[in-house]
């Protein structure tokens, strides 16, 4: 069904209650996202950043639809109080009303309203009936177009409506209008809600030096590059959301100077252009440097930046935002450690680069430099003046220009930004000042991230010290394991395995997984490996090593469980016994026989009970038998059944009578390796050779 339904409807709603931003949301098909549909009054650049927002996530069309109520906020100030992520996002001067659409009983999506800071302190009873009688219509058109089988569906940006076309003046009058602006000194240009120009009056052209024939139907920064500036933008944003007028003044290719006034209408903005006389002109660079970031993309970047998990996270975010309109070519975060540069994360700089920065000596200023102190901004305009300051410096991809933000946690220095030119670069005032909060935003970000590395370094260290680092050499037995650690942004687990030599025809091999995905399962992991080890003799059953080791592990950490499987081969004998506590199954591979799943007698998680006995099973183990062993983390997918995950695993489980252990190995691992993984994953295999 067309959306021409929510399109006048969205229209009235705008003008009988005198706002000047509308928006529709609609829950798609999963009913966890809401995507906007089509928005009048806000800038196509802002729409397209709200077009998706969750249903879980704390914003307030979010808390409208998911709590079925209305949400009424005045101000800039209980924007700020109540959604302070998206108040640093749209840092402008409106209040909103957000309300569900609801129909039949059924939420269908969502409303939002807008108006001048000022204009609206409170709702009246009128707006509230007609927030109430709109989203009633419009739950009914969605719902009818649901229920004829042709849902609303939104497509991928949001659809920015522009009703001037349903109420545009009559041709002689707009001709007449026309006429009447260009009898003025000033020069005018109007923008509709996509920021294309749709009008210039004769001084507009002569004073921006353009013909009005190559603007019409083109964006102002498309039809003008030298306007296509973030701070002119925000300025542009800052009068279409706030409905505030807003002045700034543009450089012309020629030198002169541009005063330009955005006057806000429903859609669209009308811009007044003056000249600026030299004595008032701005002072500038001259020397064509890049704008600067604008208030918009500085508080975006912070929003952003506060959801960064890791060093890379917060190089990207990073790059993608401040690159492009700084004209910098590459960024890299140093850390240190015992006084060598570690490259964090990096964009922009070689491999070879990156390979020069690391393990090199920390690199220290002249201490007789002026200008230089750790704990503040540098910027460097040419290499031989970074070389001054710097003199063991090494140069890295040719860059030439550099711009040094420190990083500071609690008074520490945890790091250095650095930002690279391949050109020699002029820094003014601006862009330094500029840099210097780029920084502090940065920093928190780094000072998160380095945390969290540092401690996901420190468990997994941890976590592979406590593993075997080599597999004992057992005659007739070949052996391989992998293990694979966690998805990063997760914990680390608690999986662990190991292979005992007992004597010279009998070994043992462990496999096992501790409850939980912290540096307690990590220790404990270790703590089990060793009391198996420890008990594990060539006189002692299967069932008895188990036992032991549950009766240690209920005293050792009450609250957690642990599963594990212990199997005793006598390869002489050709026969193996096993002993199993809540694991999953091993499965076994004989020579012209299918692939068997082990699952015989399976007790107790070790930990629950100290009083539980574990049944010995034993079966034969032919030459050129293979024996897998493994943890959940290889099969677990969403919405399979773990029963149904083993019987695929055993299917697929058909090793060659002289495929290498490793190789096997390599590919039962493989698409945990390729898919995200929410726990760690470990594989033993072995092989009784003749």
């Amino acid at each position: 069904m067309e959306p021409s339904g929510l399109d006048d409807l969205l229209i009235e709603a705008v003008f009988t209650a005198g706002a000047h931003i509308g928006s529709v949301y609609v829950l798609d098909g999963s009913r966890q996202v809401l995507q906007m549909e089509a928005s009048i009054g806000l800038p196509a650049t802002i729409a397209r950043s709200w077009a998706r927002v969750r249903t879980s996530d704390h914003a307030p069309i979010s808390v409208a639809v998911r709590e079925r109520r209305l949400v009424w906020l005045r101000d800039r100030v209980a924007l700020a109080r109540r959604f302070p992520a998206v108040a640093l996002a749209l840092p402008y001067h409106f209040a909103m009303a957000f309300s569900p659409i609801s129909s039949g009983g059924a939420v269908w999506g969502g409303f939002a309203l807008g108006w001048p800071t000022g204009a609206e302190s409170s709702l009246t009873q009128r707006r509230l009936r007609l927030i109430e009688d709109v989203c009633a219509r419009m739950g009914l058109v969605l719902r009818q177009a649901s229920e004829q089988g042709r849902p609303i569906v939104p497509g991928p940006l949001p659809r920015i409506l522009d009703q001037v076309h349903a109420v545009r003046p009559g041709q002689p009058a707009g001709l007449t209008a026309l006429a009447c602006l260009d009898c003025l000194p000033e020069g005018y240009c109007h923008l509709d809600a996509q920021a294309r120009v749709t009008l210039v009056t004769a001084p507009a052209a002569r004073l921006l030096d353009a013909d009005p024939a190559e603007m019409i139907g083109q964006r102002l920064c498309k039809a003008l590059p030298w306007l296509d500036d973030p701070l002119h933008e925000d300025h542009y944003r800052a009068a279409v959301v706030s409905h505030q007028v807003t002045r700034f003044i543009a450089r012309h290719p020629s030198g002169r100077h541009l005063s330009v006034e955005c006057h806000p209408g429903v859609p669209g903005v009308t811009l007044r252009i003056t000249p600026v006389a030299e004595r008032h002109a701005p002072a500038g660079d001259g020397q064509g440097n890049p704008p600067l970031i604008g208030l918009h993309e500085m508080l975006h970047l912070a929003t952003c930046l506060a959801q960064a998990v890791t060093a890379q996270d917060v190089v990207d975010l990073v790059a993608d935002h401040v690159l492009p309109v700084t004209g910098a070519q590459a960024l890299a975060i140093l850390s240190w450690e015992n006084g060598r540069m570690r490259v964090a994360a990096s964009r922009g700089y070689s491999q070879e680069g990156i390979e020069r920065f690391n393990g090199r000596p920390v690199v220290h200023a002249l201490p007789w430099v002026p200008g230089y102190q750790w704990d503040r901004p540098s910027f460097y305009g040419t290499w031989p003046e970074f070389r001054r300051t710097f003199p063991t410096a090494v140069r890295v991809d040719g860059m030439s220009a550099f711009a040094l933000l420190p990083l500071a946690a609690s008074g520490q220095s945890i790091g250095t930004c650095v930002l690279a030119y391949e050109r020699p670069h002029r820094f003014e005032d601006g862009e330094r000042a500029m840099f210097t909060a780029l920084g502090g935003l940065i920093a928190q970000a780094f000072e998160r991230a380095w945390l969290y590395d540092n401690k996901h370094q420190l468990a997994e260290s941890l976590q592979a010290r406590l593993l075997p680092s080599d597999l004992p050499e057992i005659p007739g037995l070949d052996l391989a394991a992998r293990y694979l650690p966690t998805t990063p942004g997760m914990d680390i687990g608690g999986d662990f395995y190991d292979v005992i030599r007992l004597d010279d025809t009998v070994a043992a091999a462990v496999i096992g997984d501790v409850q939980g995905h912290d540096m307690t399962a990590a220790a404990l992991m270790g703590q089990v490996r060793t009391a198996i080890r420890a008990t594990a003799t060539a006189a002692a059953s299967c069932g008895e090593v188990l036992s032991h080791a549950n009766r240690l592990m209920t005293e050792l950490a009450p609250d957690r469980f642990t599963s594990c499987l212990y199997l005793k081969l006598d390869l002489a004998a050709h026969t193996m016994c096993l002993a199993n506590a809540g694991h999953l199954p091993p499965l076994l591979s004989t020579p012209g026989a299918a692939t068997r799943i082990l699952d015989d007698h399976p007790g107790l998680l070790l930990g629950i009970d100290p009083d539980t006995e574990y049944v010995t099973a034993e079966a034969p183990l032919p030459p050129g038998s293979v024996l897998a062993l493994y943890t959940d983390g290889l099969i677990e997918q969403p919405g399979l059944d773990l029963g149904e995950a083993i019987t695929g695993l055993a299917a697929g489980f058909t090793p060659g009578r002289d495929q290498p252990l490793p190789e096997l190995a390599e590919s039962l691992i493989q698409p945990a390796v390729l898919g995200g993984r929410t726990d760690d994953t470990a594989i033993l295999l072995l092989r009784s050779t003749p």
